[in-house]
């Protein structure tokens, strides 16, 4: 069982399901990509994404017309394996076709690339054993966030800070005076301009700092606070 954070891009607005592993994400048409495969070798039981990123999948595996074997999607940050700013942390990227033949990468990556489907994908001398494709919003890097944005890359954001002890009183993807608040001691503490913005500089040492680590007795997890009879509710209307 996850909880799934989808931005919807459209309405600019935070929603919430609560999907068994083995159910389609959210706005995923004909079970193309479960919540388990959505969430691949990532041992989180809250994952994030926004609506582009699942619409893009829809389109894409439209267009191919066949299965895509994903190896990586989401991941927290803490728990690394990826650089430090990438967009799989924020879920929205996508590293697929490792099943198979380097011939039918090559496939499937020129495809990904002319179908202009994904805002990024990667050159396969980076990735000559998978295919990478994502939908992050800026060229590099994660973009400047601050009070009253909502989105993904905000639950991005939450985590880490949660992760290092800075609390933001929750992991909900809204960027309120809590969040605020900790990205202004975060900043304090690390000799960064003190407003309370995290742009490039803010992220890159939060990011560093973070990326990896393992997981921290400040993460966060949706079952927090709830009790066992709770997730027994939430699995009954699951089913």
């Amino acid at each position: 069982m996850a909880k799934i954070l989808i931005y919807n891009n459209n309405s600019n607005r935070m929603e919430i399901y609560y999907r068994g592993l083995s159910e389609a994400m959210p706005y995923i048409t004909n079970r193309t990509l479960t919540v388990r495969e959505f969430r691949a070798n990532s041992s989180s039981n809250i994952l994030w994404t926004s609506t582009n990123t699942m619409r893009a999948w829809n389109n894409f595996r439209s267009v191919y017309g066949r299965s895509i074997f994903v190896g990586f999607a989401f991941k927290r940050c803490w728990e690394g394996g990826h650089g430090n700013q990438s967009q799989h942390y924020a879920g929205t990227a996508f590293d697929v076709g490792q099943n198979l033949s380097y011939s039918g990468r090559l496939v499937l990556r020129n495809l990904a690339a002319s179908s202009g489907i994904w805002t990024y994908v990667e050159p396969i001398n980076l990735t000559p054993r998978w295919v990478h494709f994502d939908q992050r919003t800026t060229a590099s890097g994660y973009p400047t966030i601050r009070y009253g944005n909502i989105g993904n890359y905000v639950c991005t954001c939450q985590d880490a800070l949660n992760t290092l002890g800075y609390s933001t009183g929750g992991l909900d993807g809204i960027f309120g005076s809590n969040t605020r608040n900790a990205v202004l001691t975060f900043q304090n503490r690390n000799s960064l301009s003190s407003d309370g913005i995290m742009g490039p500089l803010s992220w890159s040492r939060l990011m560093s700092q973070v990326n990896g680590i393992g997981r921290t007795n400040t993460v966060i997890n949706w079952w927090k606070g709830h009790n066992k009879s709770d997730l027994i509710f939430v699995l009954f209307i699951n089913v």
